[in-house]
């Protein structure tokens, strides 16, 4: 079984309160399953980790053999994908958790996305901050 991973992270403040979604679909683009999680205080990078590995976890319980795994993060993608260095240890010690589990996968492959075209995981990042209380504010500029 093929699943796409649509995966997406973020913090209300960098660092503040985090959370992680991913969407797991089949082959034929139908949801199998939308998994969220609250992360408490963590950067954005962390989130946008954390919610590939969220959704990395989720397809091997799924069974999946195959993985196309999808993210608006150009740093994780990268950084994953091993074309870039990771110099955070934090983020370093997140990769290696995504890496053990890959193997387990006949294939997989990881592309950024545009943010437009990831409108469903970040709803569920939303969702779970706002159900938390860590409303959006927007920044009104300085007076």
């Amino acid at each position: 079984m093929k699943l796409t991973i649509l995966s997406d992270g973020g913090a209300r403040g960098n660092p503040g309160p985090a959370a992680a979604g991913a969407v797991l679909r089949n082959s034929t683009g139908e949801t199998v399953g939308s998994f969220s999680q609250f992360l408490g205080d963590a950067t954005n990078n962390q989130a946008e980790y954390f919610a590939a590995l969220l959704g990395i976890q989720k397809a091997a319980e799924l069974g999946a053999v195959e993985v196309e795994i999808l993210l608006d993060s150009k740093l994780v993608v990268e950084q994953v994908a091993g074309r870039w260095k990771i110099k955070d240890l934090e983020l370093k010690k997140l990769a290696e958790k995504i890496h053990a589990i890959l193997p387990k996968f006949q294939s997989w492959k990881i592309s950024h996305i545009p943010r437009e075209k990831n409108r469903e995981a970040d709803a569920l990042v939303n969702q779970v901050l706002d159900a938390r209380g860590f409303k959006k504010t927007l920044f009104h500029g300085f007076r």
